[in-house]
């Protein structure tokens, strides 16, 4: 069985603040190594229930945040960015059976993490087809455009409750929960435990073939925190400018959707 894994670490147990996420700060190898012992448990319970080949994406900021001296043989790591339009599932193909997303967070506008964005900060938020985008969305959206079913979420409560009814067989692990400016965050010990198992159940459903059909149109909105985002990303083409913050884009084909966001976030 051949898995994908994106990690993130805005979504583990111990990240409260950007700050925390940022290379310098004197608490970003802390994270990062709870980001790594997260990702590993994945792996291992990706392994009990069969995956013999994993591929991760470290998906966070410089793309190189996690350890890779402690995954196992049968595991790739993907560091840094090529500039492909699929950025956080960059890699993923339509050879894999199954994705699984480590470490992700609630969606610009949502209240579940205090780190609450979308792609970037730029975004007061985003909407597909009418509904807040996060990047669980967005990029489990990707895999399902290729046929891959996404079988497993870990990170905020917010998330995975917001993602439930995305996948037919999605399994989710809340390591923490938001409220304002603050989290309740499990022991990491804890939530490496929760998200080995959970995995492996995941993945030990019958998922083959599952996945959500995508819609037949895509209308993209995304409303800025600073109008001259706006000003000049109207110009991508085939976007229009809806009012001084926000502007959309329509397409048929969810590859132009994640290009767009690709230039425009």
């Amino acid at each position: 069985m051949k898995v994908f894994i994106s990690a993130d670490i805005e979504g583990v147990a111990t990240t409260l603040s950007h700050e925390d996420c940022r290379p310098g700060n004197p608490n970003y190898p802390y994270h990062c190594d709870e980001m790594t012992k997260e990702v590993l448990a994945a792996c291992e319970g990706a392994m009990e229930a069969g995956a013999d080949e994993i591929i991760i994406k470290d998906a966070r900021g410089p793309a190189c945040n996690i350890d890779s001296k402690v995954l196992p043989p049968c595991a790739q790591i993907i560091k840094g960015w090529s500039g492909h339009p699929f950025l956080m599932v960059e890699g993923l193909d339509k050879s894999f059976d199954a994705a699984l997303f480590v470490g992700y967070h609630s969606a610009a506008s949502r209240e579940g993490n205090p780190m609450s964005h979308t792609v970037s900060g730029r975004p007061a938020y985003i909407k597909l087809n009418g509904q807040i985008c996060s990047e669980f969305m967005m990029f489990s959206l990707c895999a399902a455009s290729l046929g891959v079913p996404t079988v497993y979420l870990s990170g905020d409560q917010q998330l995975c409750e917001d993602s439930q009814n995305l996948h037919p067989c999605l399994v989710t692990t809340a390591v923490k929960a938001g409220v304002g400016g603050a989290l309740r965050c499990l022991a990491p010990q804890k939530a490496q435990q929760l998200i080995r198992a959970d995995v492996k159940r995941a993945l030990s459903q019958p998922f083959q073939g599952k996945v959500p059909a995508l819609p037949q149109h895509f209308t993209v909105e995304v409303c800025y925190k600073d109008h001259n985002l706006a000003a000049k990303n109207a110009f991508y083409p085939g976007a229009h400018r809806l009012d001084d913050c926000t502007i959309s884009f329509e397409t048929d084909d969810y590859f132009e959707v994640m290009r767009f966001f690709r230039f425009v976030l």
